[in-house]
This record gives C-alpha cells, sequence and structure tokens, in this order.
C-alpha cells in the first residue's frame, strides 16, 4: 500500500531542501527524494562566496549539509533512492523508487541539471580517463599537470581558478572572443599566473590510448588547428535539465525546461518547479533556494484549496 505524504519533492539540491524546510515548518508531511548527493552540483562546488550570510564564502559541501541539517530539524523525511516513474494524473501524485510506492497531495520538482558533455572525436572513449566535468572532484589527480577547461561562464572560469591548487598550467579554451563570467571572476583568473587563455576557440579532437594525451583546438575565425599537448579536460559548457521523467506529462520548453506560472505551479495542478530544472534566468543557490521557499508555500495553498 502507497504511504501517502502532503508534499513529495524530487531532488535533494537547494531549492528541494529549502522546499522542505518550508514545507516542514508549515507541519506539512513531506518525503524528499534524491538519488545522488544531498546538495545536488552545489555541493560539489569548492567555494561559494555570493550567498548571503557567509562573508568568507562556504564550501558547498558544508552548506548543503547545513541545508540538510535544517530540513530535517522540521521532520522531513530524506530518502537517497531513485525516482523511477511518476503519475501525475490523479488527484494524489504518485511517485515510484525502487523502495516502492508514494503518493501526495502535491509535489515540488526540483531535479536539477546535469552537465552539457563534451562531443568531439575521441571525447566518449576518454571520459573518465583525463576528461572530467567535476573539477572538485578530479582536480587532486592533475597535480603538477596541464588541464585544459572548456567554457567562458562563471562555473568554468571559478574551476580553473580552483585547479590552478593541482596542476602546473590551466589552459581556458573558449569560443567567444571574451568571458562570461562575472567581472570580479575573470579579474581572479586574469591575475593568476597559471591560467592561460584561447578565446575564439574550440576542441575538436581529443587523443590518447589509455588517457587524454592532447587535444586539436580550432580557431573559429580562422579555422587554423593546432594540437596541444595536455592531461585533462575539465567541461564546463552549460546543462541539460534532468526533465525526461516529465516528458509528456508537464509542458517543456524548447530546451527541456519546466514551464511554470508565477506561482511555480506547472501545467498539473498541485506540481511545482523550482530551482535548475524549471525555465529561469538565474541560475544560482540563492535563486534555487528562493524558488524553493516560494514552491513550497505555493503548495500548501493549493493543498488548503483542496480541502
Amino acid at each position: 500500500m502507497s504511504k501517502e505524504y502532503d508534499v513529495l519533492i524530487i531532488g535533494g539540491g537547494p531549492a528541494g531542501l529549502t522546499a522542505g524546510l518550508y514545507a516542514g515548518r508549515s507541519m506539512l508531511t513531506t518525503r524528499l527524494f534524491e538519488k545522488e548527493l544531498i546538495g545536488g552540483q552545489a555541493s560539489i562546488t569548492d567555494i561559494i562566496e555570493n550567498y548571503p550570510g557567509f562573508p568568507e564564502g562556504i564550501t558547498g559541501f558544508e552548506l548543503a549539509e547545513k541545508m540538510r541539517e535544517q530540513a530535517q530539524k522540521f521532520e522531513v523525511e530524506i530518502d537517497l533512492s531513485e525516482v523511477t516513474s511518476v503519475d501525475l494524473s490523479g488527484a494524489l501524485k504518485k511517485v515510484t523508487t525502487p523502495d516502492g510506492e508514494y503518493v501526495a497531495k502535491s509535489i515540488i520538482i526540483t531535479s536539477g541539471v546535469r552537465p552539457s558533455k563534451l562531443e568531439v572525436p575521441g571525447a566518449a572513449a576518454l571520459t573518465g580517463r583525463g576528461i572530467s566535468y567535476c573539477a572538485t572532484c578530479d582536480g587532486p589527480f592533475f597535480r603538477d599537470k596541464r588541464v585544459m577547461v572548456i567554457g567562458g561562464g562563471n562555473s568554468a572560469v571559478e574551476e580553473a581558478i580552483y585547479l590552478t591548487k593541482f596542476a602546473s598550467q590551466v589552459t581556458i579554451v573558449h569560443r567567444r572572443d571574451e568571458l562570461r563570467a562575472e567581472k570580479i571572476v575573470q579579474e581572479r583568473a586574469f591575475k593568476n599566473e597559471k591560467i592561460d587563455f584561447l578565446l575564439d576557440s574550440v576542441l575538436s579532437r581529443v587523443s590518447g590510448e589509455n588517457s587524454v594525451a592532447s587535444v586539436a583546438v580550432k580557431n573559429v575565425k580562422t579555422d587554423e588547428e593546432m594540437e596541444v599537448a595536455v592531461d585533462g579536460i575539465f567541461v564546463f559548457v552549460g546543462n541539460l535539465p534532468n526533465t525526461e521523467l516529465f516528458d509528456g506529462m508537464l509542458d517543456l520548453d524548447g530546451s527541456g525546461y519546466i514551464i511554470t506560472d508565477d506561482t511555480l505551479m506547472a501545467s498539473v495542478p498541485g506540481v511545482f518547479a523550482a530551482g535548475d530544472v524549471r525555465k529561469n534566468n538565474l541560475k544560482q543557490v540563492v535563486w534555487a533556494a528562493a524558488e524553493g521557499a516560494l514552491a513550497a508555500v505555493s503548495a500548501e495553498k493549493f493543498i488548503e484549496s483542496q480541502e
């Protein structure tokens, strides 16, 4: 028999944990599902220095742990299981995991995003053999080696700076003629003697037998290509929303992000979305937390309206 809750939350990043906190404080019975790491991508961020209340900055792992502890203080059940299917068609929404079925009066989707993969010849075979999508996870393996960071946004440049703790040289490769990261982050990179730049450039090939040995870098303006010896590649070229479970059930935009109204309700009544999985303009921890709070408050009001 399915266990019934007021709120089920799919995803344990900042949006999901904050939604749980607000739902729990409102005395709503709440269960949160997370298939990987509590804190999501934020938990593997080396330092977060733009979240209010931490003037010296805080590691992503520490912030995620504080959020988890606070949510559990208000009796949110945290289930480290993967949601394998959902049924949003009835008044009670159903969530299925390998451990059983759960139903709730409302669902909050905070399933986040995953990194876009590097798709050039040679990349698939060498993923995990020198190609990484997490500097915090794999940076220590590249002590005194040369690495490349692909991308020009905040994540790419911040992770490039982090990698200088280990690597002897870090090259940022970006397809445009200037970086997209915040100016303060750019300035730190420009001042770091271990970082150099290949702008107007893209990777066109990755080579190596058992691990990355070199890459071909092409200038997008001149089409000139050069071979560069490198030991590791860290890729930060955007994200894809984790919305495959909801395809055909909810309205998604052309990129797969969930479309919501101003209360964060999706196209099915009683279903809400918050954080990076939702179509919004700012992918930041503070924004995800704010949306998690709003989604929980909206879910509470929806439940009250149905009783």
